[in-house]
């Protein structure tokens, strides 16, 4: 598909009812009630706090496709786009062939409690991205029992990332990264790897010409405890979307649609191609994430008579089920090897806060003083 094509199949079938970084089951519960006539919805099991965990089972094709979504219950952004996607899959005609070739099993939310709490952990605060082995959580037998019933062929594991991630060390961000985790201590570069591997570059390469630059893949270091290292370990070719930051967008609407596409451009393919890992060599053109970026960056600052930057990161905060971004400072020193998503330069003045009062590390406050005029910290 030309990305003009995703575009305005992005614009016709996003899912207006779920919009910034809080989505919980009282979001999802009224779309999953509308997708009755199209899909077959059941309740797979309970989380630690007995809140119901769906399935969405779509198509008809033969290769079967497993997707999960807010493992981590903080990171909605891939939630928001399963809905995106499912909407077009039960509207277009253009997207048919994938139900023809695929059946999708997708899990829209595995941490409800996380979700609920807008934490990364589940209710008994362990990550259930670390589960994998010990299987001590019900999220994560839960998980485990569909992926042995349903049988897939190709495994989705679906995260968000944070503001830090940069594509390489540059001043470019991570919008959308990717990995194909590795099955073995040796990180051997294994058949069903290279399935992954070749999927994850054609995404990469339609993304080139949305986001150029802006996409990473993450270090495949091997940890049998995740859930991808797992599934890949059972020879099940998986791959890891993280879904980053693009400028200006906290609430990650812009990145939702990135990763939409990115779901559409695999699924097509997957659809249309015996995919035998033949190319996926293209994987290797990815740039490794970085961490070279800051919320803001206030450059050129005097505090105590010393030439410093000021970097500072967002804590994003749960508040009457809405997400706030409280900005933090995080580092005061010289940081000429950082970015900024936003900077500020100070031109060798005294940085204040509201009470007049030199910043430091730690510091929380939504605006600063710099030669007596106010430069808001808020996000936008």
């Amino acid at each position: 598909m030309e990305k003009d094509v995703l575009k305005k199949l992005f614009e016709s079938h996003k899912e207006k009812h779920l919009y910034h970084r809080y989505i919980t089951n009282k979001h999802i519960v009224p779309l999953l009630n509308q997708l009755k006539g199209f899909a077959e919805i059941k309740t797979v099991g309970k989380s630690v706090l007995q809140k119901p965990i769906y399935s969405i089972l779509v198509g008809s094709g033969q290769k079967r496709i497993l997707m999960w979504s807010q493992m981590h219950g903080n990171e909605s952004t891939t939630t928001k786009a399963l809905f995106d996607l499912l909407q077009t899959l039960s509207e277009d005609s253009l997207v048919s062939h994938i139900l023809k070739s695929c059946t999708l099993c997708i899990i829209p939310i595995l941490n409800p409690d996380g979700a609920e709490a807008y934490t990364r952990l589940n209710a008994n605060e362990v990550d259930l991205n670390r589960d994998a082995q010990a299987l001590s959580q019900p999220e994560s037998k839960l998980l485990r029992q569909v992926f042995e019933d349903f049988k897939p062929h190709y495994c989705y594991n679906l995260h968000g990332q944070r503001t830090i991630f940069s594509a390489g060390t540059s001043n470019n961000p991570a919008t959308v990264s990717f990995l194909a985790p590795a099955q073995d201590e040796i990180c051997t570069i294994t058949a069903n790897r290279k399935v992954a591997m070749e999927i994850i570059g054609v995404m990469n390469d339609r993304l080139q010409t949305l986001i150029p630059n802006c996409v990473g893949v993450y270090d495949d270091a091997f940890n049998l405890n995740c859930v991808g290292d797992t599934f890949q370990n059972f020879n099940v070719p998986t791959i890891l979307f993280e879904a980053g930051h693009f400028p200006n967008d906290y609430g990650r609407e812009k990145t939702r649609e990135y990763i939409y596409m990115s779901f559409l451009i695999s699924l097509g393919y997957i659809a249309k191609n015996d995919v035998d890992g033949g190319h996926y060599q293209t994987y290797f053109n990815i740039p490794e994430n970085d961490t070279c970026f800051f919320d803001i960056i206030i450059r050129n600052a005097n505090i105590d008579g010393h030439m410093v930057d000021i970097g500072i990161l967002y804590q994003e905060t749960l508040q009457n089920d809405c997400i706030e971004f409280i900005p933090i400072v995080e580092k005061i020193e010289l940081l000429s090897s950082y970015f900024g998503h936003k900077e500020i330069n100070a031109k060798g003045s005294k940085v204040f806060d509201k009470d007049n009062k030199t910043i430091k590390t730690g510091f929380a406050n939504d605006f600063v003083i710099i030669n007596n005029e106010i430069f808001s910290l808020l996000s936008k």
